[in-house]
C-alpha cells in the first residue's frame, strides 16, 4: 500500500440520515449501508470479492480553482455531495456495497502534490478491486484522477491509456506556464501522452462557445479533440449523438468519466464556480451519461465543481447525489435503466 500523507480517513458520523426501520434491510438508506475503510491500511482481503463494489474518495481541493481566478469553495463540496447521498434508498440489495475512503485534501496550498495523493488513492482504490467515484473538489480533480488510472494500467502492463469523456462548459485545455489549474488539466494530460508516446483521447459534451476563446477551440482541434457543442445536446439530436459516442467508445478498452457541475444549466446546478445559464438540462444528459456506463467500458467516474458556499437548498449537491445515484444502479441494473 502507498503512504498517503494528503489524507484523512472520515469519522463514523460523516454519514447520518433518516432511518425508516432499523432492521429491515428493503428500508435502507445509503448511510446504513457505508462502509468507511482507510487506504494506508486496508488489505484485499478484507473486502469481498463478489458483486460490484464501489468507493467515494473526496478531492477536497479547490486551489485550482482559486490559481484559475474562479469562485472558490469546491473544498468543501465532498461533504455537501456526501450529505445529499446520505438518504438516497438503498436499492442495490445484495449486488453491490458502497465503501468510503475519506478524503485527499490540499491543506497546505501545494496542488501538484494534491494531485499525486489523489492519484496514489485512485491506483489503491483499483487495487482493492473497487471501482471509484471521486468526488469534487475542484476539476482540477481530472488530472490527479487521470494519473492514478495511468498508474493502475501501467502496472497491468496495459499498452493504452482511458478515453476521457468529458461532460463539460470547457475543453479545460489553457496553457500551464504559469503552474496548473482547473482549466488546464486536459492540456497537461496531452502533453503528458505525447511525451510518452501514447494516444490522447479526449471527448467533451457540453462546449459553450462563449466559454471558450478561439485558441482553446484551436488547441482542441490540433489534439484531436471530439466535442459536442451545448446547443446541441437536445432530445431530438440523440441518436446522432449516440453514434458519435459509440464511434468513441469502440476506440478504446477503458474509459474514464469526469462530470464537471458547470455542465448543467444554473436552474438546476447554482452551486459552481463558473455558472451556466445555458447549459445542460440534467434529465437529457443523464441520458448521455447513463449510455457511457452501458458500454461496460467505464472504469473510475468523478464528478467535479460541487461548491455549497453559492448552492442555494443544496440544490447541486443533490443534483450530483442523484447522479452518483444513477451511475451506480445503472452498472448493477443496465438493463432496467
Amino acid at each position: 500500500m502507498r503512504n498517503l500523507d494528503k489524507y484523512s480517513v472520515l469519522s463514523s458520523d460523516t454519514w447520518q440520515g433518516r432511518i425508516d426501520d432499523p432492521n429491515d434491510s428493503d428500508s435502507f438508506r445509503w448511510h446504513q449501508c457505508i462502509n468507511l475503510i482507510d487506504l494506508n491500511t486496508v488489505k484485499k482481503e478484507d473486502l469481498p470479492d463478489k458483486g460490484e463494489n464501489f468507493c467515494f474518495l473526496g478531492f477536497s481541493c479547490d486551489k485550482g480553482v482559486e490559481k484559475n481566478k474562479g469562485r472558490v469553495g469546491t473544498a468543501l463540496g465532498p461533504f455537501s455531495i456526501r450529505r445529499a447521498m446520505a438518504n438516497l434508498p438503498a436499492n442495490f440489495g445484495e449486488n453491490g456495497k458502497i465503501y468510503d475512503a475519506g478524503n485527499i485534501h490540499c491543506l497546505d496550498g501545494n496542488l501538484e502534490s494534491a494531485q499525486q495523493n489523489l492519484a496514489n488513492a485512485v491506483e489503491t482504490i483499483l487495487d482493492l478491486g473497487l471501482f471509484p467515484i471521486v468526488l469534487g473538489g475542484g476539476h482540477e480533480i481530472a488530472f490527479g484522477h487521470f494519473n492514478g488510472l495511468k498508474q493502475f494500467l501501467t502496472k497491468e502492463q496495459k499498452s493504452n491509456y482511458p478515453g476521457i469523456i468529458n461532460f463539460d462548459a470547457h475543453f479545460d485545455m489553457r496553457p500551464y506556464d504559469q503552474g496548473p489549474n482547473s482549466g488546464t488539466m486536459f492540456r497537461q494530460i496531452a502533453d503528458m501522452t505525447k511525451e510518452e508516446q501514447k494516444k490522447f483521447s479526449y471527448f467533451v459534451l457540453g462546449i459553450q462557445k462563449y466559454s471558450n476563446t478561439l485558441s482553446l477551440f484551436k488547441k482542441a482541434e490540433k489534439h484531436g479533440v471530439e466535442y459536442v457543442l451545448a446547443r446541441d445536446i437536445r432530445e431530438y439530436n440523440m441518436n446522432k449523438i449516440a453514434r458519435k459516442l459509440d464511434r468513441f467508445i469502440e476506440k478504446h478498452d477503458q474509459l474514464y468519466l469526469t462530470i464537471c457541475s458547470d455542465v448543467f444549466s444554473s436552474a438546476f446546478a447554482p452551486g459552481v464556480s463558473s455558472p451556466q445559464p445555458f447549459g445542460l438540462d440534467p434529465e437529457i444528459a443523464l441520458q448521455l451519461i447513463k449510455y457511457v456506463i452501458k458500454s461496460g467500458k467505464t472504469m473510475s467516474v468523478d464528478i467535479a465543481e460541487v461548491s455549497p458556499r453559492f448552492d442555494e437548498d443544496s440544490h447541486t449537491a443533490k443534483l450530483a447525489s442523484v447522479i452518483v445515484y444513477a451511475l451506480i444502479n445503472t452498472m448493477l441494473y443496465p438493463e432496467e435503466s
